[in-house]
């Protein structure tokens, strides 16, 4: 049998079980030499109460594009109307609209989009007579232009069967749609009788903000033709509009504001600002270097990997590195520097191909982050799987080579010690170091060679410490000389590895359920008998006369484990659609952006968690600082609502709220005072730091 065969098809199955598993939700299709419409919903099954979208898709031919709610200087916006009948009724016609583009046609600014457009609308059915299906009848009609403006109209029906949620094929791009609408802006906004806005913000810099726009969702409000001239400092951002017909004072004007910044993403933050005076900036202060932002950026990027090492998430590797190091230290200094350099190779390549992989499915319409592969529970089966059978290779159950840092020895020209390197990001990839949500964030938002040379960035960091102790083979000198305590060490540190496959399990639990687990546990079982296998076969290699059956037990091995980890990857997605609820710890509520906004309406202080169970990370920051005595004494007493975002499962509003904040992982955490600006926490808390931040010295 070959183990790097194993590996192999180990990894391939992470990647299959990463990817999201969808069905199809489309009503027929209307269309045109110009776009194709059809009626689409995030979900192919309905129940009464659960709220459910709907949307008109339009996939627009290029160089044509329809419009937003306000069009800009000619056009008109698409109109959708819902209504449900059947098993349940409803109707909906107010669409949730997407931030749109900025189009100049000679002398005339429209606000439009392009491509393929998703506009949704949410529909809450109600109960009807029967259980029978649901079906839905939409009526649209939209403008599409290019040199010429040709209005369509569609009718659409479309039947849903009832059920438990069961998300679509177009789920996806209502993710996509969600994660691209405006959020509530965080930053005070006021607006001058001359036409003079401000936003005022600690966050707000000429690092942070390159550019930025204003939309108003009102025709003939300001002349939209007209520059809008930025001004920069660090806490203020101000745009001078020029007012039109339909200004008034600026009395009840709203629209969104789009930020820019250094690395070209963008944010769209819904704004209504206030009527009044304001301190007008001088002219705009010169724009940073771009080159420096990128070379911060890198620093970041490198900072956040060394730190990285630090993480709980790293924990597991951090026993076949101990076994490495011992490796070296009795090895020639050549050999030494080789494996170093494998692992470091490994843990590079890993971090590019990881943000490539990020990257592509954003293109293709998925809303992926840091750590995405671990919302899929075929993924966390695979690892827990693959974890397990190095667990018993530490204790000794078996010793053909996956040479995982000296683990093992049959592997030549340390391959061991690269796919020890991918096993490690692997095992990071749910965690979020200090420095790094940021540079992954501004990584998957540039370039794609400034990209490329982020994520390497973050790899050369977490490699850097090993790479140093394999240069300075005198830090070496202080290990004690190899002896019978090796075996003793090598077992202990088989414990960490079999702890991570208890947490593995149950995260697997929560995304999969009971189901999820009895295979999880069928495939530990088909390991063990595998690597049980394996090593009857060593054993009898010795012995010439017993070749025939040594070679019974390869085969039983190798069926044994390729039917776990492909078992592990294929059947969960497969056989599991009701994967439950996500967690929400005592004491907290669930995230939800409408609540968000309405308890700051209040004027209600809200600390906002975003957590998931498979980063660990969050999980420490929980226990120890979140809910220690002092800090929620802290929260009762100052009436803070606790609001945790679980992203153990694929959530978009989690998801956008996330990248609205420039963040694409957890741990994240903002805390919203009754009156002020949101503060932004670190990724690593401690109960001083929250009181800190919710009862600042001097309050």
């Amino acid at each position: 049998m070959s183990v790097p065969f194993l590996w192999l098809v180990s990894i391939l199955c992470m990647l299959v079980t990463a990817l999201p598993v969808a069905r199809a939700a489309q009503s027929d299709p209307v269309t045109s030499t110009r776009a194709t419409a059809t009626l689409v919903t995030d979900d192919d099954t309905y129940s009464p109460g659960r709220a459910l979208h709907v949307g008109l898709r339009l996939q627009l031919t290029p160089g044509w594009h329809t419009y937003w709610l306000n069009p800009g200087d000619a056009g008109d916006a698409p109109t959708l109307v819902v209504n449900a009948q059947g098993g349940a009724t409803g109707r909906a016609s107010t669409i949730e609209w997407p931030t749109p583009r900025v189009l100049h046609e000679g002398p005339l600014t429209s606000y439009a989009y392009t491509g393929d457009v998703l506009l949704p609308v949410t529909l809450t059915p109600v109960a009807g007579e029967g259980e029978g299906p649901l079906t839905l009848n939409a009526v649209a009609e939209w403008l599409v232009c290019a040199e010429v403006c040709v209005p369509e109209h569609g009718t659409f029906s479309l039947s849903l069967p009832r059920g438990a949620a069961q998300p679509s094929a177009q789920a996806a791009a209502f993710a996509q749609a969600a994660a691209a609408r405006p959020v509530a802006s965080p930053f005070a906004a006021r607006l001058s009788p001359e036409g003079i806005m401000q936003l005022r913000g600690r966050e707000l810099s000429p690092d942070s903000v390159r550019d930025a726009w204003f939309m108003p969702e009102v025709a003939g409000a300001i002349d939209q033709d007209a520059a809008q001239a930025l001004t920069v400092r660090d806490g203020v951002v101000q745009l001078a509009l020029h007012p039109g017909p339909e200004f008034h004072g600026g009395a009840n004007l709203s629209g969104i504001v789009v930020l820019r910044d250094g690395m070209g993403r963008e944010r769209g933050l819904q704004v209504r600002p206030e009527p009044g005076t304001v301190s007008v900036l001088a002219a705009p202060v010169a724009a940073p270097d771009a080159r420096a932002n990128v070379g911060v950026l890198l620093l970041m990027a490198f900072a956040g990997g060394v730190i990285l090492n630090l993480m709980p998430c790293v924990f597991p590797v951090l026993a076949m590195k101990i076994l490495a190091l011992e490796r070296m230290a009795r090895g020639a200094r050549g050999a030494a520097l080789a494996g170093a350099a494998a692992y470091g190779a490994g843990v590079v390549v890993s971090f590019v191909a990881l943000g490539g992989v990020i990257a592509a499915l954003r293109v293709a319409g998925h809303q992926a982050g840091w750590g995405f592969q671990f919302q899929s529970v075929g993924f966390v089966t695979v690892i827990c799987l693959l974890l397990f059978a190095v667990a018993l290779n530490l204790l000794g159950v078996f010793t053909i080579g996956l040479r995982l840092m000296g683990v093992g020895s049959s592997l030549p020209a340390h391959a061991g010690d690269f796919l020890t390197g991918v096993l490690a990001v692997v095992l990071a990839s749910p965690c979020t170091a200090p420095f790094m949500g940021a540079a992954v964030a501004a990584a998957l938002a540039a370039s794609p060679v400034v990209g490329v040379v982020v994520f390497a960035a973050l790899g050369l960091g977490l490699a850097a410490p090993y790479l140093v102790l394999a240069a300075m083979p005198g830090l070496l000198a202080w290990l004690p000389r190899p002896g019978r305590w090796m075996e003793t060490v090598r077992t202990l540190l088989a414990l960490p590895v079999l702890a991570t496959c208890v947490w593995l399990g149950w995260v697997a639990k929560l995304e999969g359920g009971m189901d999820a687990l009895t295979l999880l546990g069928a495939g530990l079982v088909l390991v063990g008998i595998g690597c049980w296998s394996l090593r009857c076969a060593n054993r009898l290699d010795l012995r010439d006369a017993m070749e025939g059956r040594a070679g019974l037990y390869r085969a039983v091995a190798t069926l044994s484990l390729l039917a776990a980890f492909i078992g592990g990857a294929v059947l969960p997605p497969a056989t599991l659609h009701d994967r439950g609820t996500a967690r929400v710890a005592d004491g907290s509520s669930a995230y939800s952006p409408t609540r968000l906004a309405e308890l700051r309406r209040q004027g209600r202080p809200v600390f906002v968690d975003m957590t998931a169970a498979w980063c660990i990370s969050c999980l420490v920051n929980e226990r120890v600082a979140l809910s220690s005595q002092s800090v929620q004494k802290a929260f009762a007493q100052r009436g803070i609502i606790y609001m945790k975002g679980d992203w153990t499962l694929r959530d978009a509003a989690i998801t956008a709220f996330l990248q609205a904040h420039g963040r694409d992982g957890v741990p994240f955490y903002a805390y919203y005072p009754a009156h002020g600006e949101e503060v932004i926490l670190p990724e690593i808390l401690t109960p001083a730091i929250v009181l800190d931040t919710i009862a600042p010295a001097g309050k």
